[in-house]
This record gives structure tokens, sequence and C-alpha cells, in this order.
């Protein structure tokens, strides 16, 4: 009997880890220790002993203030999940990118958040916004805004108050899934590549289809997308490639089912 108590407390313990890194991983980083116990669902005193074990190993930092972020540690192991068997998705998104002449990103999610794992030709004939490893809010992408379209209402619409963004009115998400794709038209919402103008950061302003990547079960994990300055690229023009980015997206969705 007591082993089995020993597992189960185990268990619990991994949840509420695993649980925790998620956190630190979210969008604006670095988080104070109350956000993290917070968000997480783990009492501050539990979260707190946790992420000081976390930083012991280097799976994260703090700033010796209250404030936690991903180590190093952590990100060596994303980099090298994110590696591994890269051959057919960066060679079908490298020939979606010649295909169209246009920068290609793919994208997974993590709950309310998109992180940019894959790109082709992002610095040509401009440099896109996304960049490898970043971390964007669903509401704010292009990408995530195809997810978002393919997720069951109630969820779509806690998920943008959650990052206090208005809700999308239905027919917007709607339209989303009638086209099969989601566009960002040069929109300024300052959120980077696929999601507006990219203005904050200096970059030209940016127009971005994007497609959804579904997984076994059918719902969305993410997806792929195309991004043109908007100064060299109509909206005609890049909705011209929406039946390529939509084939691409279904040879990325094979390749991760393959593992």
């Amino acid at each position: 009997m007591s082993a089995v108590r020993s597992s189960m407390a185990g268990s619990s313990a991994l949840e509420k880890t695993l649980r925790i890194i998620e956190e630190l991983s979210a969008p604006g980083g670095p988080h104070r220790l109350a956000e993290v116990a917070a968000a997480s669902g783990v009492p501050k005193s539990s979260t707190y002993r946790i992420l000081a074990s976390l930083v012991e190993q280097g799976y994260a930092v703090t700033d010796g203030e209250g404030s936690y972020g991903i180590g190093l540690r952590l990100r060596s192991v994303a980099a090298a999940v994110c590696a591994e068997r890269p051959g057919g998705i960066t060679e079908l998104l490298e020939f979606l990118h010649r295909g169209t002449g246009h920068a290609v990103h793919l994208a997974l999610r993590h709950g309310a958040a998109l992180t940019y794992i894959r790109e082709a030709g992002s610095g040509r004939p401009f440099r896109s916004p996304a960049r490898l490893g970043m971390s964007a809010a669903l509401h704010s992408t292009a990408i995530g805004r195809s997810v978002l379209a393919h997720l069951p209402p109630q969820e779509a619409q806690a998920l943008c108050r959650a990052a206090g963004a208005p809700a999308y009115a239905p027919g917007e998400l709607g339209a989303v899934r009638e086209h099969g794709y989601a566009l960002d038209d040069a929109e300024d919402d300052g959120a980077g590549a696929g999601a507006g103008s990219g203005s904050d950061s200096g970059s030209p302003a940016v127009r971005c289809l994007a497609a959804p990547v579904f997984g076994h079960d059918g719902a969305p994990v993410g997806g792929i997308s195309l991004t043109a300055a908007a100064a060299l690229t109509t909206r005609a023009e890049l909705e011209r490639f929406s039946p390529a980015l939509l084939e691409a997206a279904r040879g990325v969705e094979l390749l991760l089912r393959r593992g």
C-alpha cells in the first residue's frame, strides 16, 4: 500500500512540475512567482519549491527578485526535439518557399500560444519579424487565428479573453473555417510576423496567409504560413497561393503524425 501511495504522490508532483514548465514557456516571460502559481493551479509554496529545483537543474533561471524564465537546459531540450528528423518537413517548407517566393513558417501550439519551430526563406526579399523559437499568443497571429477557428467556440473565446484580447465575432472565425485559411492583411497589432505590420520592431508591414495543421484526433496543433511584405505583394496575389499552402499543411500533418 505504501508503494501505491508513493507512486500516486510521484505522479502528482510530476504533473505539477509539467504545468509549471508550461507556464514558464508562455509568452511574456520572465514570469513572477505568483503568476506562475496562479496560471498553473499549483499552490504558491509548492510552485516556489519546484521552481527552485528547476533553477538548480538548469531548466529555469531567476533574477533573484521573484521572476523566472526558461533555462538553457530546457531550451536545449526544446531545440533537440525540434531538430529531430527535420528533413521531410524542412524540404516541404523549402519547396513551398521556392514555389511562392514568400517566407514560410511552421508553428506549433502550446496552450494559448504558438512557438515557431521551422522557417524557410525568412530573409528574402525582406526579414520577417518571426524568429525560430519565438512565441506569440494565438489571437495575435494568422496561424493562431487558423487554430482558433477550429477549436470549440467557447474554448476559442476563453483563450482570447484570458489573453486580454477582444473576442472574435462568430462570423470572423466561421469565414476562416469556410476558406480553410486565415489572412492578416497588414494589420497593426504589434504581434510580429503573421500578425500584422510588425512596426513595433521596425519591420515592414506584412501580409500573412496561414493554414492549420491537425493532429491524430482532428484537433489543430499548429499551422504554417506565408508571409510577404505588404509593399511588394497585394492581398489577391498572396491568396492566389492558398491551394499550395493548404496542400503543404496536409503534408506537414502526415510527417508530424509519422513522428
